[in-house]
């Protein structure tokens, strides 16, 4: 009996060590592999509407779609323009499935997304047009802390009424029936810019956007997070509504992030079914209660159910802890949920933390993104470089990351499981 068990042993240990040497090869592979771009690579976020010369690149480049968030006030016509160029329409949604090697692109290219980013909130009033304040009054109410400082809000843009976002926003996603809502969420770290440009020699270069921080001095004000949240959950409401999957922004505030998503969905939740119930299930024919399961969600995800929360949801360049991936992938959790990863973000300094998100994320829920704010070749770069550090993570070859990825890809934008 000794004999046998360490005979068991060695030749357990030995499987241990071929599986391991695998992984290694398979590794080692996507490290230096030439990349298979025909099979169709997917960027789930990005900004080239900041940089709008770069713009005259995407037809060229190699990514096959891009889904480009618009951010504030400045961009979202931009988004909008390059959609009516670029969008994905019925007829190259094929294409975008193909893995054809015959080297043609598809028309469509540009995933739009409509949404006020949580860093430009505080230029949106919570209310109705005829009960705004002044503009004093407004930011006051909606920066923390409370500015004294009249002449740092008197340099801040008028703000303008959320009704008129929503109703800007709901005509884009009526105009293209493929666009989702980004970028919307929470950051407590943000602190808003001043006028001035910092002291050191910076130019602002004339071909990027207006609006964004351009090289200004930081203030010492922050968007109040109560404000952000009202403007998060009213765009998620949006979402719900139009049936539209939504890209999400959280920086320091993972925990209020999904408290806010939570608030949308609260009297929704999928019922959590027990271990006594799954054993029944599994003794009476567990693949058809499934499929009729899958069925379900699909169903509830199409057009014309609104709900107020989302139907699908992806956490870009996600930079929690591994373990609050549980509360998004709880049961009850009635949104799908996505989980996006970029070199930028993600790799940019320690990457332990990523590299534990990354291996914990489901296999059908993670996506990789540039989060580049200008198309070309660099976006190429980024995109290729995180889809490689996500295959070397889960182990995978590029062939097998990319099919995953495209399907994920398809899944988020479009609500409905494609087959790889």
């Amino acid at each position: 009996m000794l004999l046998l068990a360490f005979l068991n042993t060695v030749t357990s240990n030995q499987h241990s060590a071929a599986t391991l040497r695998m992984g290694d090869q398979k590794q080692e592979a996507s490290e230096t592999k030439h990349f298979p771009w025909h099979l169709g690579a997917f960027d789930a976020h990005c900004h080239p509407t900041d940089t709008v010369p770069s713009l005259d690149s995407i037809a060229g480049m190699k990514t096959r779609a891009l889904t480009i968030m618009a951010t504030r006030g400045q961009d979202q016509r931009l988004v909008a323009d390059f959609a009516d160029k670029l969008g994905i329409t019925e007829d190259t949604v094929p294409a975008l499935e193909s893995t054809s090697t015959s080297g043609e692109k598809s028309r469509g290219y540009i995933v739009p997304a409509f949404g006020w980013h949580p860093w430009f909130s505080h230029q949106i009033f919570v209310g109705a047009k005829d009960e705004m304040p002044s503009k004093f009054n407004h930011y006051r109410m909606a920066i923390s802390p409370s500015p004294e400082d009249d002449d740092f809000i008197a340099s801040l843009p008028d703000p303008r009424p959320l009704s008129d976002l929503l109703d800007q926003t709901r005509h884009y996603l009526e105009r293209y029936p493929h666009a989702i809502v980004g970028e919307i969420g929470l950051d407590r770290a943000f602190r808003i810019p001043r006028n001035e440009m910092v002291d050191n020699g910076y130019e602002r270069d004339p071909a990027l956007t207006p609006g964004g921080r351009e090289g200004r001095r930081l203030s010492p004000y922050r968007v109040d997070m109560r404000h952000q949240q009202n403007i998060m959950k009213a765009q998620l409401n949006l979402a719900g509504e139009m049936q539209r999957a939504v890209s999400v922004h959280g920086v320091a505030a993972h925990g209020v992030v999904f408290e806010t998503l939570e608030e949308t969905w609260r009297g929704h939740e999928r019922r959590s079914i027990s271990k006594r119930e799954r054993k029944r299930r599994e003794s009476i024919d567990v693949a058809h209660q499934e499929k009729k399961k899958s069925e379900a969600d699909e169903q509830s995800s199409k057009p014309g159910d609104p709900k107020p929360f989302p139907p699908r949801i992806c956490l870009h360049s996600y930079s929690g802890p591994a373990d609050t991936l549980r509360q998004y992938l709880h049961p009850s959790v009635p949104a799908i949920m996505f989980f996006s990863f970029s070199r930028l973000v993600n790799f940019s300094s320690t990457s332990n933390k990523a590299v534990a998100a990354i291996q914990a994320v489901p296999d059908d829920k993670i996506l990789a993104e540039s989060d580049m704010h200008a198309a070309g070749e660099k976006m190429d770069d980024l995109l290729e470089d995180i889809v490689r550090k996500i295959c070397q993570i889960k182990g995978w070859t590029l062939e097998e990351g990319l099919k995953q990825l495209r399907s994920n890809w398809l899944h988020y934008v479009f609500g409905q499981t494609r087959e790889r």
